[in-house]
């Protein structure tokens, strides 16, 4: 992550708890066993910043990390738990949507899928929420490690088309060899510091 060090600042159960100081956020979203810890320590360089719980479904609370004056990346709750009960996946969900809808500092989401699997009832209602708000995101396909190079191509041409081209991009990372996660960082960085730019050309 270059020089900047990702630090843990607060956990959120409401949006009264969310930063207030207008620094770009960028939000990883997925089902709860994709791997967002495990992605976010492998940007951040850090062990543990985010932990990584061995019994999916378990965060229930929206994570910030400040990356220095650059930005907050966020740490959403997962769905697609079957475990979860109904109550307490239903006030997750309340919790996202209220990140994700009107939220002005949102400059990206990262939206974390499995490259060895198609897209989930789950996933295709948060891609329908994301473009429906019209929220930039990219789309990373965790996991990568667990394939062979041939076989993670073809599993990315079939996740694009499947998307049907609303993300910015759509790109293999493991957290595991850190493969892609160097280009994933310089596409969060970039579009971060455009948001900061255009938000200060705006006051």
């Amino acid at each position: 992550m270059g020089k900047e060090t990702a630090v843990f600042v607060g956990s959120a159960t409401s949006p009264v708890q969310f930063p207030r100081d207008g620094l770009p956020e960028v939000a990883f979203l997925g089902r709860s066993n994709v791997g967002k810890s495990s992605l976010l320590n492998a940007l951040a360089g850090v062990k543990d910043l985010a932990r990584v719980s061995a019994t999916p479904g378990r965060t229930r609370l929206v994570n910030f990390f400040r990356v220095g004056g650059l930005m907050y990346l966020a740490d959403l709750p997962g769905y697609g738990y079957a475990k979860v009960p109904e109550g307490m996946r239903r006030s997750w969900e309340r919790l996202v949507t209220s990140y994700l809808l009107g939220r002005e500092p949102l400059a990206l989401g990262v939206f974390l899928v499995d490259i060895r699997h198609d897209l989930g009832q789950g996933d295709r209602s948060l891609q329908s929420l994301l473009e429906q708000e019209r929220l930039p995101y990219l789309v990373a396909a965790t996991k990568a490690d667990k394939l062979g190079r041939g076989e993670a191509g073809r599993r990315l041409a079939s996740l694009r088309a499947e998307l049907g081209g609303g993300a910015l991009d759509v790109m293999a990372v493991s957290a595991q060899t850190g493969d892609g996660v160097g280009n994933l960082w310089k596409t969060i960085r970039a579009v971060a510091t455009h948001h900061r730019e255009e938000s200060y050309a705006g006051n």
